[in-house]
């Protein structure tokens, strides 16, 4: 199993390869701080769980932004990048140290609940996936999304995209700005009849604590992706997205069962499926397929991942992210691999 201090070192790599050097940077220095058995040691000693599933390094990270975007630490704040773009870690360790050390037992209690990022980015390849559906399958849809968290992505179709031929960069809700390569489905509307979600710890994006930490756990240095957040934030308030606190099988069991709606049931998850155990997974699965079996040329079934390849029965340990689609009709199963996908929304290519 990975030790903390080799998480701490992996999280600053990846940051660093997905843009954000301050958070490379100071979880490096946390790394170095663990060695040298200061604060951040105290902080993570005797960690419970698999320091790389509970991602222990953001959850830290997260902490002290939590404290610079809430007041509670102004010379800590004063040296960010929000404030200060010309940031330097020599100038801002110091300071985190010292946060880290008056607030300790704040700080502690913070980094027990998971990250939630929430990312809004993935919703092109999210949209991809309908779309690719809406050519095959009929109408309306019933949206089922898995791992939810504030559920902003049940909006997917609000969003405004990047992609030209799409035609969605004037509309008013949060701007996606992934660019798409390949021959990507167009844009239609969708008749969408209902939307649901569940997550095991789920936010609310009218409640001011939780709107904080999703933004807590965006990347500090990344003003854009902050932006889109708290736009997409917004939308959910005003259009009452609300997710269930539910077990993400038993939920999809118990949404699956009996007789389907007439047209398209889509089970839709991103980034989620690498963290429930195997079991859990497996649980989805059946519950899906079971469901599958049930389908009818008016009553069909899909499930649209974004995820690793590797917990889509891909190569054990692959680096890549796809956009996999499954789809029942009749009772018959038919899936797609269509698009590479970067887990941030930084990158698409269309595959099928």
């Amino acid at each position: 199993m990975v030790s903390v201090l080799e998480e701490f070192r992996l999280q600053s790599r990846f940051c660093a390869e997905f843009d954000s050097p301050f958070t490379s940077q100071l979880l490096a220095r946390a790394a170095d701080d663990i060695e040298a058995g200061g604060i951040v040691a105290r902080l993570v000693e005797g960690w419970p769980g698999s320091p790389r599933t509970d991602a222990v390094s953001l959850r830290f990270a997260g902490a002290l932004h939590a404290a610079v975007l809430t007041g509670r630490d102004p010379a800590l704040a004063a040296e960010y990048p929000a404030t200060r773009g010309d940031w330097s870690m020599d100038r801002v360790w110091p300071l985190a140290e010292a946060c880290l050390r008056a607030s300790e037992g704040w700080v502690s209690a913070f980094m027990r609940s998971p990250p939630q990022t929430n990312e809004t980015a993935r919703a092109t390849g999210l949209a991809c996936g309908f779309l690719w559906l809406a050519e095959h399958a009929p109408q309306p849809f019933h949206l089922l999304e898995l791992g939810a968290s504030a559920g902003l992505n049940l909006n997917w179709d609000r969003f405004a995209y990047a992609h030209p031929p799409w035609g969605r960069t004037t509309i008013a809700g949060p701007f996606m700005p992934t660019p798409i390569t390949g021959r990507a489905p167009a844009w239609r509307e969708i008749g969408i009849a209902s939307r649901a979600a569940c997550d095991q710890n789920p936010l609310d994006a009218a409640d001011e604590h939780d709107r904080m930490r999703l933004r807590a756990y965006i990347w500090a240095d990344q003003a854009a992706r902050m932006e889109r957040l708290s736009a997409a934030l917004d939308l959910a308030r005003e259009t009452g997205v609300k997710v269930e606190r539910a077990d993400a099988a038993a939920w999809t069991r118990d949404r699956l069962a009996g007789e389907l709606p007439d047209g398209l049931t889509v089970v839709y998850h991103s980034v989620f499926l690498q963290y429930p155990p195997v079991e859990v997974r497996q649980a989805i699965g059946a519950a899906i397929e079971d469901a599958g079996m049930r389908t009818t040329e008016a009553k069909q079934l899909a499930r649209v991942s974004f995820e690793p390849e590797s917990v889509i029965a891909g190569p054990h340990g692959s680096a890549r992210y796809v956009l996999h689609v499954a789809h029942w009709k009749n009772g018959q199963r038919s899936e797609a691999t269509l698009a590479d996908v970067d887990p941030h929304g930084r990158s698409l290519a269309w595959l099928a």
